[in-house]
C-alpha cells in the first residue's frame, strides 16, 4: 500500500456536506507522527446519456500551518460575495425561467413582426 494510502486510513473527525450534485467531505486525519491535518474533499457525480454515473473527486489538503491564514482568507471572500451578491442563490432554476422569459419577449417581438410582413413573389416586383 502507498505511504498517500497509509495516512489517508487514519480519519480522526469527519462531516458531509451535501449539495445538489456535489458533496464535500472535510475530514481530520492523523499523519505517522499523529499530528492532525484536514482534508476537503468535493465529489461531483456526472450522469451519462445512456443513465451510467460517476464521480469526479477533488481533493485539498491543509496543514495546521495553514489554518490561520486560510480561514481568514476565506472568511474575507465569503464576506465579499454576501455583501455584494446577498444570500439568495441564483441557482440553474432562475437562469432558465429568465430564459424562458426572454425567450417569450423575443418570439412576442418576432411574431409582432411576422405579422407587419408581406410575403413578396419575385414575379410581382
Amino acid at each position: 500500500m502507498r505511504e498517500n494510502d497509509m495516512l489517508e486510513k487514519d480519519e480522526i473527525f469527519s462531516k458531509v456536506l451535501r449539495a445538489g450534485r456535489r458533496t464535500y467531505f472535510f475530514d481530520v486525519r492523523a499523519t505517522k507522527a499523529d499530528d492532525y491535518y484536514i482534508t476537503i474533499t468535493e465529489s461531483k457525480k456526472f450522469t451519462e446519456e445512456d443513465g451510467s454515473y460517476h464521480f469526479k473527486k477533488h481533493k485539498i489538503y491543509l496543514y495546521k500551518e495553514d489554518f490561520t491564514a486560510f480561514s481568514e482568507i476565506l472568511g474575507e471572500l465569503t464576506d465579499y460575495v454576501l455583501e455584494h451578491k446577498g444570500e439568495e442563490v441564483i441557482s440553474e432554476r432562475h437562469q432558465k425561467d429568465f430564459k424562458r422569459e426572454f425567450n417569450t419577449e423575443t418570439n412576442e417581438e418576432s411574431s409582432t413582426s411576422e405579422k407587419n410582413f408581406t410575403d413578396i413573389d419575385f414575379d410581382d416586383i
